[in-house]
């Protein structure tokens, strides 16, 4: 029995438990404490890398304590990987150890207790992609979870900070309750835990029968709140705006996407074949994803405060994850999949960016930062490349993934999804843009003030030390070599085939009982010679370059408005939706929790009229 796919997650713990447990040696020796703690990430990091490898034609499948399954019955606890789930832990676990280094010189003093946090929080991540159990996969959630909140709340002193928490912890622990319901509705009807277990009984006694529905509603909202999906998004932009710079990392770059792909085991494990209705599915996924596209995308553009326009626009990202997923198709998923590493690589390249101005500058207000980065030109260019990657130029990977959604899209006869995509790309490239030209390189005019965003911003100023004179080479380094990786992805050659081959391997669910249950590999045709086509065609490559150059275009009306005859009278469009947009995005726990209440009915009472 191969005890590699158990080390991903000891490690972490073991080591989170050392660190904790020798807090008075660490306290007085940082460099060791940093060593340690990144050299514990990056071996996670380097043994997922083998694990992807491995399974790139067979999953494999491990049993804790050797508890094997009898006659397709399981007891035990498994880890069940494939590619895509170690490719996403491997995401994960990168962006740990990235993280890690970028704060060894970033927070002058740090405790002990942060280093244990983000191992944990990483063996949370991992646990929670490998897992072959609901249960676990809730119990994985939830420890990625609780550390998250105490990494937001790192700075307890102040008021900001521990408010986010609260948000993000009451918003979040509403969805575990209602996603552990789902779990107890779905183990009184099946007597199982395991998801193989669960889907081959859904299967085998077909049905759509009203607890299975409710126990899917139950289960599917607990996991759009994970995901920051509308209307169960909110918690997300707040945590963002107190939350440490290497943590918002972590949070925009993986943990929003580790909600989508439970979205994608739970259905295709355990619920794909014995529910049925795929087409009422699908339309629910696609409405919900482009609904999450839009409103994302829009918050984002009236955005001043950079930490949190970044969150808006994961918001709106998760949207078109979730619109690929949608489809219920192999290139769908493989675009999504795609498309979440090389988001995943760019968007924490942003946030480490970030982190360098508020570092040397003490400041992430878009407007008060107007001309004042000038001076950082190294972090202005890997800002700029990072912020054309986000709007989808080639040959970032971000244009290969969202081209095969808007493929797949097209195939579906719905070739106007494809131009919602764009748009929502070209709002949140050109917000990011705007960022980088203004800041960086003084372009335009400065935008006018909110006065309700600037007080937001100026409460972010005591995460590091300001006013230092040089950026240390840990800090300029880390995203500098994601924005590469982020191009090098979207060169590397048969990528789509391969993804594409994970995708269909990883949508069959008969498969996945056999290898789970009974330990036997089923190789089926389709797997090896995947249907849909992956090749980049031209029109990838044009639609790439034309999001990128609309968001080009859309930074540069943005900057210059005020010099343009026709678009100087009147007040900036993205003042004009800060009303309407602060009335929703209150930071009242209570409309949050009001908003997860309607959109849990709204769910609900789709399926219940759909599904009969």
């Amino acid at each position: 029995m191969d005890q590699l796919l158990a080390l991903v997650v000891v490690i972490p713990l073991l080591v989170a438990a050392g660190i904790s447990a020798l807090t008075p040696v660490f306290r007085t020796r940082r460099r060791a404490l940093d060593t340690v703690a990144i050299a514990a990430a990056a071996s996670v990091t380097v043994l997922l890398a083998v694990l992807m490898t491995r399974t790139a034609h067979r999953p494999e499948v491990y049993w804790f304590a050797g508890f094997r399954p009898r006659h397709g019955i399981a007891i035990g606890i498994d880890f069940a990987v494939d590619p895509i789930s170690a490719g996403l832990a491997a995401l994960a676990a990168l962006l740990v150890t990235v993280a890690m280094i970028f704060s060894w010189r970033y927070f002058h003093r740090v405790a002990t207790y942060f280093h244990a946090l983000m191992l944990v929080f990483l063996a949370g991540m991992v646990g929670f992609c490998l897992t072959g159990d609901i249960f676990d996969l809730f119990v994985w959630f939830e420890l990625m979870g609780v550390t998250a909140y105490a990494l937001t709340a790192y700075r307890p002193e102040e008021r900001g900070p521990v408010q986010g928490a609260l948000n993000f912890a009451i918003t979040n622990s509403v969805g575990a309750y209602l996603w552990l319901s789902g779990i107890g509705l779905i183990y009184g009807r099946t007597g199982a835990l395991n998801m193989a277990q669960i889907g081959r009984y859904l299967t085998t006694h077909r049905t759509s029968s009203g607890l299975v529905v409710v126990a899917f509603v139950l289960i599917l909202t607990g996991l759009l709140i994970k995901s920051a999906i509308v209307p169960f998004h909110f918690w997300l932009a707040d945590a963002h705006a107190v939350a440490p710079t290497p943590v918002c990392v972590l949070f925009s770059g993986v943990m929003v996407e580790l909600g989508l792909y439970g979205i994608a085991r739970v259905y295709w494990s355990m619920f794909g074949a014995g529910l049925g209705h795929r087409t009422v599915i699908s339309h629910l996924f696609l409405a919900l994803g482009l609904l999450t596209a839009v409103t994302g995308a829009l918050f984002c553009y009236r955005e001043r405060h950079i930490k949190r326009l970044l969150a808006f626009s994961t918001i709106s990202h998760a949207g078109i994850f979730l619109a690929g997923l949608s489809w219920l198709t192999p290139l769908g998923l493989a675009g999504a999949a795609v498309y979440v590493l090389g988001h995943g690589l760019v968007k924490a390249a942003l946030f480490l960016c970030v982190g360098i101005v508020l570092h040397r500058i003490g400041s992430v207000n878009e407007t008060a930062l107007h001309g004042r980065g000038r001076r950082l030109r190294v972090t202005g260019v890997v800002f700029t490349l990072a912020a054309l990657g986000l709007a989808d130029l080639p040959p970032f990977a971000t244009y290969l993934g969202k081209g095969w959604i808007e493929d797949t899209s097209a195939a579906a006869g719905s070739a106007w999804v494809a131009g919602v995509l764009i748009a929502c790309s070209i709002l949140v490239g050109g917000a990011v843009l705007r960022v980088a030209g203004g800041v960086f390189w003084g372009l335009g005019d400065p935008p006018a003030e909110d006065p309700r965003m600037a007080e937001e911003a100026s409460e972010e100023k005591t995460e590091t030390d300001s006013g230092r004179q040089r950026t240390p080479l840990t800090m300029i380094i880390p995203p500098a070599v994601l924005v590469v990786a982020a191009v090098a992805l979207g060169l590397t050659p048969h990528l789509g085939a391969v993804v594409q081959d994970a995708a269909v391997r990883f949508q069959d669910q008969a498969a996945y009982n056999q290898a789970v249950l009974f330990g036997r590999v089923v190789a089926h045709p389709v797997a090896l010679h995947p249907a849909e086509p992956t090749a980049i065609t031209p029109a990838d490559v044009l639609t790439g370059a034309g999001s990128a150059l609309g968001a080009l275009i859309l930074a540069g009306l943005s900057l210059y408005r005020r010099r343009i005859p026709l678009l100087r009278r009147g007040p900036e469009p993205d003042l004009l939706l800060a009303g309407p947009i602060r009335r929703i995005q209150s930071g009242v726990i209570n409309d949050y929790v009001t908003w997860i209440v309607v959109g849990v009915a709204g769910i609900g009472g789709y399926l219940a009229v759909t599904i009969r």
